[in-house]
């Protein structure tokens, strides 16, 4: 292990971001004063067929979805809280780590039903935290700009990609920016503990003037133009939608293990609308719901008696055996430090910082 990496390796937080939240409203079918109000960091755009299923099995409740990046998304919460002020019913985000941490800090309502026990193990705990969605983190590359290239399989073969011709590959890599996005942050504190070249890895990102974004969006819209060639570690619901739409883009499933992420879901203490919570979650963890998810929000199933979930993610049966789902619990809170969140920042800093002339 590297010097500089050694310091990364060990030092693991994200940066909170204030991104300001974007509030969408689905008014009720008729006069009614029930409502719901839903933080999440999904796209809209996504996740928006949820919500209006949602409401033709409860056309009475109003919905109101703030769309946040997780980590205000997370601090917003236990401030309205410490306030007395708590305004969200559901908590909805893909940092499975702040939504363990609410948890354990006591934040989160009980829920107990036959779909909530249906989850697989690693996709619940305390029956606080609930997954909803089985998402591999994925390599992404742009069609026409690998053309004459090989694919990588796995991180040794992309690391070995970028080293042969690095000249080539400046500027036209992509990655989350650990020090400001969440899931990025939890997907790179476990890619430390699954591979033993991830130090290499991201020393050569540097190399190689790594872009690094904010979030999974705005990273493919510079693969979809071709201003990027390669993107590591994004989230593959995203990319095949980009995919489904006609985007030249090509996901793979690294081959020395593939992390899952699931969307997390927890009920606060304290929700003014805690009824509709519940209903809300068990919607979500339904057949109906995950059917939805699925077919008309591009957002992987999770439950096991949705068949076919593999096939159309796109995996074949050799892949399976690599994915390695990232599991709800305690374990996700040892990189939850406030020490190794403040000196984390001057290291990631200093591994991607610019060459001095």
């Amino acid at each position: 292990m590297t010097r500089r990496w050694a310091a990364f390796a060990a030092l693991l937080f994200p940066l909170a971001s204030m991104a300001a939240a974007v509030v969408h409203d689905y008014p009720p079918a008729g006069a009614s004063d029930s409502r719901l109000t839903i933080y999440g960091n999904t796209d809209i755009a996504l996740f928006e067929p949820v919500l209006r299923d949602f409401q033709r099995e409860y056309p009475g409740i109003a919905v109101r979805y703030e769309e946040l990046d997780a980590r205000p998304l997370y601090e917003r919460h236990v401030r309205e809280a410490a306030a007395g002020e708590a305004r969200a019913d559901v908590l909805l985000s893909t940092a499975m780590d702040l939504q363990v941490k609410l948890v354990n800090d006591g934040y989160a309502m009980t829920h107990v039903s036959e779909n909530s026990r249906a989850l697989p193990a690693w996709a619940r705990w305390r029956d606080e935290a609930f997954g909803f969605t089985f998402e591999p983190a994925v390599m992404v590359f742009n069609r026409q700009a690998m053309q004459g290239h090989p694919l990588p399989q796995s991180r040794g073969q992309l690391l070995d990609l970028l080293r042969v011709r690095p000249k080539l590959w400046r500027g036209r890599v992509g990655t989350y920016d650990i020090s400001r996005s969440s899931v990025g942050y939890l997907l790179a504190s476990q890619d430390v503990r699954q591979s033993s070249e991830m130090g290499a890895l991201v020393e050569t990102f540097a190399d190689v003037g790594v872009h690094v974004g904010e979030n999974s969006a705005a990273l493919l819209d510079r693969l979809e133009s071709g201003e990027l060639a390669i993107g590591y570690n994004l989230l593959g619901s995203y990319a095949r939608s980009r995919i489904d739409a006609g985007a030249p883009l090509v996901i793979v499933y690294p081959q020395d293990h593939t992390l899952v992420v699931t969307r997390t879901v927890v009920l606060p203490k304290g929700a003014p609308n805690a009824q509709n919570a519940h209903r809300f979650l068990e919607y979500l963890l339904s057949l109906r719901g995950q059917e939805v998810l699925a077919l008309r929000s591009g957002l992987p199933a999770l439950r096991h008696e949705f068949n076919g979930r593999y096939d159309r993610l796109g995996i074949d049966d050799m892949h399976v055996g690599l994915l390695r789902p990232i599991a709800l619990g305690p374990g996700l809170l040892v990189y939850l430090d406030a020490q190794k969140r403040s000196r984390l920042l001057s290291a990631w800093r200093a591994i991607l910082a610019p060459p001095p002339h």
